[in-house]
């Protein structure tokens, strides 16, 4: 069914958990992976007596996201309880924000196939705390039972609403995208969705072209990968143009996606605002946030995502392909300078860390802050290669690989090993001379005219010479050395 006569409104709800080292109220560690309800206490646990305490930290790293999407700080907000029975939520409420949240009114811009930037806004930034975990399987009873970890309950989140003003999955995902990358440049947000530090739900609606009325809406809940966002985006989209052409209504309800069988489907009729009987926090006094926080705050945010783009574009004199690529993450992009200052060349430093680096980390699942090589080092081979002591070749096949085992400078490994390029023109065109005569069937094929050939001296040459020969000075010698005999030849 084809989805022409519709358009696509989208809009994303992203819950990313703070890097805080405490809980949103309480003073219980936030780390991932320990043992099951070890890290809890009374507060979290919702016992009776027990007032919640609020992260300051938590608020700092609110206050950073607010300013870098350009949203505007209520200095005065309140908590609210969302009021909800389920098995993990150990108080029956849930504290965040409602009436009046920590931000609202932020926007990020996203780029379009054609070049163009789209604006997509954001409703509002709440402060909220984390539910615990209902674990249904890997147990021996877990066709019986249902277990509960509450070691995530009151970890600190950032609700973040966008409005819907995205019209396709490929937005969605790029939205979601840069709004990690942003999280992760701020260092408040790990971003790794596989531990469900960033969860992301969509609501989906489709209306008829021209028309102003937004359609019935459906929530996907849960996409913790971009691929599984556009794939259950895309689908939910087809499904209800379908159910549309019928003739057939569209109801609001939440639904799960689900991988195997590629589709989504029901879990429960969409809930309203008023069903979650929303009141302030009467444990919590509002919180203030001053003009002097405010400030401080500002002035310690990072170069963000898209002005170091835009920087590396300015100042380096790369693509926009190349300099989207090296800010996709803030220490690649780190790395990237640092090579590029020590070398002084940086394009060509760019093409190694984009294909030699890259792949190097993903061969050994290794994250950047890992990489072994420092950008000193790498950044004096590039120079090396540069200056015609080092061919291409050697410095990747040979250079590159040694210094990620040993961690060696590369002048070490090059007067080690005897790499040094071969630059010396009287020693070059001698062995020149002495290939050409050794081969008189391809000589003769280029005095037909077959001028490819010369690429089969330029191979003997390099394989003469174990690759160590200076490549261009290598073509020059051998194309005159031909062309001289040709000469002689014709005489």
């Amino acid at each position: 069914m084809s989805l022409d006569k519709y358009e696509i409104t989208i809009g994303l709800e992203i819950h990313a958990q703070l890097l805080t080292k405490s809980k949103l109220f309480c003073a219980c560690s936030t780390q991932y992976g320990e043992t099951p309800n070890s890290q809890t206490c009374p507060v979290c646990l919702g016992l009776p007596g027990a007032l919640p305490v609020l992260n300051e930290e938590a608020v700092r790293m609110a206050i950073k996201l607010a300013l870098a999407i350009g949203a505007k700080i209520n200095q005065r907000s309140i908590f609210a309880r969302k009021n909800y029975f389920y098995p993990d939520l150990p108080k029956g409420y849930q504290i965040t924000q409602y009436h009046i949240p920590v931000a609202e009114d932020g926007y990020l811009e996203i780029e379009l196939g054609d070049g163009q930037k789209k604006r997509i806004g954001i409703e509002r930034i709440n402060l909220e705390e984390d539910a615990g975990k209902s674990l249904h399987e890997g147990f021996p009873d877990s066709d019986e039972k249902s277990y509960i970890d509450f070691n995530r309950s009151g970890v600190p989140l950032l609700e973040i609403v966008g409005r819907p003003e995205i019209n396709s999955p490929d937005e969605a995902v790029q939205f979601l995208q840069l709004f990690r990358i942003i999280l992760q440049y701020l260092e408040i947000c790990d971003g790794n969705m596989e531990e469900g530090s960033l969860r992301c739900d969509a609501n989906l609606s489709l209306r008829p072209k021209g028309s102003s009325e937004l359609g019935t809406k459906t929530e996907i809940k849960n996409l913790n990968s971009f691929r599984f966002l556009q794939k259950a985006l895309s689908y939910e989209a087809l499904r209800q143009s379908e159910r549309l052409a019928k003739g057939l209504p569209i109801l609001q309800e939440t639904r799960l996606w689900d991988e195997k069988k590629g589709q989504t489907f029901p879990m429960r009729s969409k809930e309203e605002a008023h069903d979650y009987r929303y009141f302030p926090e009467p444990d919590l006094l509002p919180l203030v946030i001053s003009k002097e926080l405010i400030q401080n705050v500002q002035e310690a945010l990072p170069e963000l995502p898209q002005e170091k783009k835009q920087r590396f574009i300015q100042e380096y004199g790369l693509p926009n392909h190349d300099a989207q690529l090296l800010t996709s993450s803030r220490q690649l992009a780190d790395y990237y300078e640092a090579v590029a200052q020590n070398c002084g060349l940086p394009k060509q430093a760019s093409n190694w860390v984009m294909r030699e680096v890259r792949q190097t980390l993903k061969e050994k699942n290794l994250n950047i802050e890992d990489f072994p090589l420092a950008p000193q080092n790498l950044g004096a081979l590039i120079q090396l290669v540069e200056k015609g002591t080092l061919s291409i070749r050697v410095a990747k096949e040979e250079v590159y690989p040694e210094m990620l085992r040993t961690g060696k400078p590369p002048q070490v490994i090059i007067e080690e090993r005897g790499l040094t390029q071969i630059s010396d023109e009287k020693q070059l065109l001698s062995l020149a001379q002495e290939i050409i005569s050794s081969n008189p069937k391809p000589f003769q094929q280029y005095l037909q005219g077959k001028t490819q050939v010369v690429g089969f001296f330029i191979g003997q040459m390099m394989k003469a010479t174990r690759g160590k020969a200076n490549p261009q000075l290598v073509k020059k010698i051998i194309t005159e050395v031909l062309e001289e005999e040709k000469r002689k030849h014709h005489e």
